[in-house]
């Protein structure tokens, strides 16, 4: 039996294969849980075909976290679905090209307020959408948010606004976790090593990264494994944690508690 054998996740974020929110969908799915992804826009018909590669094909629900209507929809069919939400993956970000890569300066508060729109206040969004069907498995145990990071405790080379953002989602959950802890939702972090996705890519400099994490992580690491991220985000989507919340799990080799 899994870990996660009968509980219901919402999977968001995932586009490609190559994603990290993917690979915590197969993962959970492996053990044990149903799941619904979640893509918009353009990119919906690529979650789609994505998730025929997971081995049960679930569900894909519209849901772009900047507009309420879709997701008051995708709660109401969930709810009709399931009737509560064991667990929500938080695996979206975003930011306009130049909020990258370019220094502090060249974004204007329209670019960085998208960053932080989509990027950290999506998270509260998302949940507050859900919430009623997450307080439905809170009082029969517990239910659990996790959310993808990026250690935001330093300041990354070309990553600009969006780590920003990054601390704006890591103070969020801090919050959210004291509001919610009462109806036992726990809501944590997952600070993953750098993982060579689509998303990735985008990001000016990534290489930088990739060159030189697995020399510093005391465990090593390799940017083409998204394995071990998922792991530790289905670990905190499971009953294995009852009373961790607030946390930042860093899935990561080991790099963040090492100088360089």
């Amino acid at each position: 039996m899994g870990i996660l054998e009968g509980k219901r996740i919402l999977v968001t974020g995932v586009l490609t294969d190559d994603s990290l929110a993917f690979a915590t969908a197969h993962t959970a799915v492996t053990e044990g849980a149903e799941v619904v992804l979640s893509g918009f826009g353009r990119g919906l018909s690529i979650t789609r075909r994505t998730a025929r590669k997971l081995p049960v094909e679930p569900d894909v629900l519209e849901i772009d976290v900047t507009d309420a209507r879709q997701l008051a929809a995708a709660a109401a069919g969930v709810s009709a679905r399931w009737g509560r939400l064991d667990g929500i993956l938080h695996a979206i970000g975003f930011a306009p090209p130049n909020c990258l890569g370019s220094g502090m300066f060249a974004a204007q508060w329209d670019d960085v307020s998208v960053a932080l729109h989509v990027s950290a206040y999506s998270l509260k969004a998302l949940v507050a959408a859900f919430l009623p069907l997450l307080e439905v498995s809170g009082a029969d145990g517990g239910a659990s948010v996790v959310s993808l990071d990026f250690d935001a405790s330093v300041a990354w080379p070309a990553y600009d606004w969006m780590g920003v953002a990054k601390a704006a989602l890591e103070s969020l959950t801090r919050y959210l976790a004291k509001e919610l802890g009462p109806k036992h939702i726990r809501v944590n972090l997952v600070a993953a090593g750098p993982v060579r996705t689509m998303a990735a890519k985008s990001i000016p400099g990534f290489s930088a990264f990739e060159d030189s994490w697995a020399a510093r992580a005391p465990l090593g690491w390799d940017v083409r494994d998204a394995t071990p991220v998922a792991k530790a985000c289905v670990a905190l989507l499971s009953d294995w944690l009852p009373m961790t919340t607030g946390e930042t799990l860093h899935a990561d080799g080991g790099a963040h508690a090492v100088g360089a």
